[in-house]
């Protein structure tokens, strides 16, 4: 894993990004090579826009999730979606690229599209290989201190595709374990210490599974020893905020929030992400006024006023506001005045509602919220007072997400399927902690390009 404005990624994804953008860089120059017949360059002019062409090609597709790796047996359909998104976003924007470098003395229609062509088909490439199990070069190997359920959770994380098949080498014992829930041929004997076992492995990471670790259960000499020699070593919360984005409620204690890194609100970070708050939704409320008038036009159509809706939410440190939406479901929803989650095929949701929901347009007025400083663009999902109350009472560290403001889009959003239960707030929860241990501009801007792969496929639609 390397962290890049703190942001983690796996380290086959960096290879990927940095093969690609070469096999970019070096066509363009070939192109060039072959487009001129002897005639004299000034190469010092191409090269760097070549690299330039290259870097926004790969960093466009990063933000837009291709590099993203899914599960072996993800869908046919999910990794078409990924792909036409990106090929659909990538080509348009390259003329455009094209048109702004200083290649216009030398640079044919013919060359422009044999580049395009190329770009296209290392995207292609590129999804296909996505779907299976990706390799590092320099994959790690990892050695994960206990055998329970922790342990065995920690194994499958690693065994995915998007961890890039770091390599474990063994279960070290911790002895206060009962149950033995991975491999027994791997558990390796703590007959002679952790340190050598870390020396005859060659291990690279020592990850921490253990969930009660009172009572001198952990060699703390020798995981000081270890990391002292240059080996990183990672509890459960720290591993599971690296490979997979989020912070786990069930390995998570208050001290780790309290003297951790992150989770700062300083007037600084508060302040830049305003001022992208009023640029970024200003400009995203000009583009989308078309879509919005006719959506308004069609809600009235079929169902009558109102067009909007109006609605408690609770917002930053616990504040009450009213979310502005396009309205989606019939006008007697919750007639008997109890509040429902809503669901996958409501019934209560009319023909333009299923439309509007699945392209998020139901989600645009919600910039008037932003530009009124109750929301931000980027944040955790804001909830309604009764399901708030619930959750704060049956999940712990829930309060957590209300220390920064609501947003129309969010990391939970990007990253787990439309919930409708507790069980899914708390997997939203656990990414909606990551993002306010981490958040940045990078990572805003991150979410927004990802969001527009999430409307463009339609995942996670409701």
């Amino acid at each position: 894993m390397l962290r890049v404005f703190s942001q983690y990624f796996p380290s086959h994804t960096l290879q990927q990004i940095v093969f690609d953008a070469s096999v970019l860089f070096v066509a363009v120059l070939l192109a060039v090579a072959f487009q001129v017949h002897g005639t004299t360059v000034d190469w010092r002019v191409i090269v760097p826009s070549a690299l330039l062409f290259a870097a926004v090609m790969i960093v466009l597709n990063s933000a837009l999730g291709l590099y993203r790796s899914t599960s072996s047996d993800g869908s046919v359909r999910s990794t078409t979606a990924r792909v036409l998104v990106s090929i659909l976003v990538s080509i348009p924007l390259a003329f455009g690229v094209f048109s702004v470098l200083p290649w216009n003395y030398f640079a044919s229609e013919a060359m422009q599209i044999s580049v395009v062509l190329l770009l296209g088909l290392v995207l292609l490439m590129r999804g296909v290989v996505n779907r299976h199990r990706a390799t590092s070069a320099f994959a790690p190997r990892v050695l994960i201190i206990g055998t329970g359920p922790e342990a065995a959770a920690v194994a499958r994380s690693l065994g995915s595709p998007a961890q890039g098949g770091m390599e474990i080498v063994g279960f070290y014992p911790s002895g206060n374990e009962d149950s033995i829930d991975v491999d027994p041929a791997q558990i390796v004997s703590g007959d002679h210490g952790l340190l050598e076992a870390v020396r005859q492995r060659r291990v690279h990471d020592v990850i921490v599974a253990v969930k009660e670790r009172r009572g001198g259960v952990l060699p703390i000499r020798e995981l000081l020893d270890c990391k002292l020699r240059g080996v990183c070593v990672m509890d459960l919360s720290s591993f599971f905020e690296r490979a997979k984005g989020q912070v786990r409620i069930d390995s998570l204690k208050a001290s780790w929030l309290i003297y951790g890194d992150g989770f700062r609100q300083g007037l600084a970070r508060s302040a830049v992400k305003r001022c992208f708050d009023l640029i970024a939704s200003g400009t995203l409320l000009v583009v989308a006024l078309p879509a919005m008038l006719l959506t308004a036009v069609l809600i009235v159509l079929e169902d009558g006023a109102p067009v909007f809706y109006r609605q408690e939410r609770v917002g930053q440190r616990g504040r009450v506001f009213r979310v502005i939406k396009f309205r989606s479901m019939r006008r007697d929803a919750e007639k008997d005045g109890k509040p429902r989650w809503a669901s996958s095929g409501d019934d209560r949701v009319t023909r333009v509602g299923r439309v509007i929901r699945r392209l998020r347009i139901d989600e645009l007025p919600q910039l008037f919220n932003v530009l009124s400083g109750e929301m931000s663009l980027v944040g955790p999902r804001p909830e309604r007072p009764y399901f708030v109350d619930q959750l704060e009472r049956e999940i712990p560290f829930y309060a957590v997400r209300h220390s920064v403001k609501p947003g129309v889009t969010g990391w939970a959003q990007v990253r787990y399927q439309y919930g409708a239960s507790v069980d899914d707030a708390i997997q939203k929860l656990q990414y909606d902690l990551y993002y306010v241990k981490n958040h940045n501009l990078v990572l805003d801007t991150l979410v927004l390009f990802e969001t527009v792969r999430v409307v463009l496929t339609g995942e996670g639609a409701h």
